[in-house]
């Protein structure tokens, strides 16, 4: 199979494309982004996740600013790669994703009209190992890496025919579509665990809640015979120290919190790698983020999916071995809004991006004891939700290991795509 090499400029320039870096700091101020849910949404390095935009702490701007930002407007077909910091990161811009802005920090890539390159195949291009070391190899900075327009233009992009990149986009798109799919799953289970929890504990509707008066409490009104305690009363919070760096050679099973936003799964770094004290998990457990309560972290964790030993970043409370309620209930509790809100009002720090609660203050936290057969009774509802959900993770681990076996091998030629039916059917797929 021939393949050709062009840079990337030159394929935007015959597809009449463009690469355009977002708005500068200039542009685009603070004081313009705005708190609706329906308006524009902006797309920074943060929100590229595993080739997709993550809508969860997005930032938003008004029709006006928009308007007036509208030369980085984004379309479908278009990529949107971060360019400062953490290189590497990409996201494809599909129909739902079509008029949002591209933001600062980012850069949009246009070659929907090219007839040599399919942008799906460009999409993949990007997150091959060897394209992302060239980009940071040639990005700058000294505390912060930084790529130009001009820099990304000058990248060369190896192609086969456009039949064998439709090829080969199809069997990775069969990949990510399985992923997408089981990652959706997980998060309508994980959702309606919370949606029951906010039904039964928040809005008191609960079985049987006709026949049961509400009374005044500290906490407002509450159903009679319930109980207000601390979270310290209910679960234990875990310490145990390790230095995973006195482990050289030894993989570890990291839950970090770049980990928690990238993709929801421990990375595996070698001791040498993790330069400071973590937490031990022995258990599953609870993991909550003390690091900008805003951002909602809450991590069902559990070290046995894996056959490493596993750390925690100390900026997570380890919640386990709750002393009466189960880790189910204990979930659904550190994940409501409400829970989420208390944490917040109590953080400190100078700037909305380094706030922090302190462990003592997140224990201390007041908190409802319904009746024990009450925890029992959405104990055995959402426990099947809530293992259901895990299951599915490990198929999308299965599926995570495959697309990363084939990608490269696909994309830069090795694997010829005549055995791609073999290949799949090896994945299950």
């Amino acid at each position: 199979m021939t393949w050709a090499t062009k840079t990337l400029g030159d394929i935007a320039i015959e597809s009449d494309g463009e690469i355009r870096t977002g708005p500068f700091g200039s542009q685009l101020h603070k004081h313009d982004y705005v708190e609706a849910e329906s308006a524009t949404p902006v797309v920074m390095p943060k929100d590229m996740v595993e080739g997709r935009i993550d809508t969860s702490s997005i930032a938003r701007i008004d029709d006006v600013t928009r308007e007036r930002l509208s030369a980085h407007i984004l379309r479908p077909g278009d990529i949107v790669l971060g360019r400062r910091g953490e290189i590497g990161r990409r996201a494809w811009v599909g129909d739902y994703e079509s008029g949002w802005l591209c933001g600062t920090g980012s850069m949009r890539i246009s070659i929907r009209d090219s007839q040599e390159v399919v942008p799906r195949y460009l999409y993949y291009f990007l997150e091959l190992p060897s394209t992302v070391g060239w980009l940071q190899g040639h990005s700058v900075g000294a505390t912060m890496s930084n790529l130009s327009a001009g820099v990304v233009q000058q990248l060369p992009v190896a192609y086969p025919s456009v039949d064998a990149q439709q090829t080969i986009v199809g069997a990775l798109d069969t990949l990510e579509t399985l992923i997408e799919n089981n990652r959706r799953r997980i998060e309508i289970l994980e959702e309606m665990a919370r949606l029951l929890y906010q039904e039964w504990f928040v809005h008191f509707r609960y079985p049987g809640h006709e026949d049961v008066d509400l009374v005044e409490s500290e906490m407002g009104s509450i159903p009679k015979g319930w109980t207000i305690s601390c979270l310290a009363d209910e679960a234990e919070l875990r310490r145990k120290n390790i230095k995973p760096y006195e482990y050289e050679e030894e993989e570890f099973d990291h839950y970090s919190i770049p980990a928690f936003d990238a993709n929801r799964r421990p990375s595996i770094d070698v001791g040498s790698d993790i330069r400071s004290g973590k937490y031990v998990l022995t258990g599953k457990s609870i993991l909550v983020s003390k690091l900008n309560p805003r951002i909602p972290r809450t991590w069902r964790a559990d070290p046995a999916m894996g056959h490493r030993r596993a750390v925690a970043s100390t900026e997570f409370l380890v919640l386990t071995e709750p002393t009466r309620w189960p880790l189910a209930f204990i979930y659904g509790l550190v994940s409501s809004t409400e829970f989420m809100n208390a944490l917040a009002a109590t953080a400190g720090g100078t700037s909305t991006s380094h706030q922090r609660v302190k462990p003592a203050d997140v224990m201390a936290t007041a908190v409802l004891g319904p009746p024990v057969k009450l925890v029992e009774m959405y104990t055995e509802a959402v426990e099947p939700m809530l293992s259901l959900a895990d299951i599915l993770l490990r198929q999308v681990e299965v599926l995570r290991e495959a697309r990363d076996l084939l990608l490269p091998r696909l994309v830069s030629g090795e694997l010829d795509i005549s055995d791609l039916d073999l290949e799949l059917e090896a994945v299950g797929v």
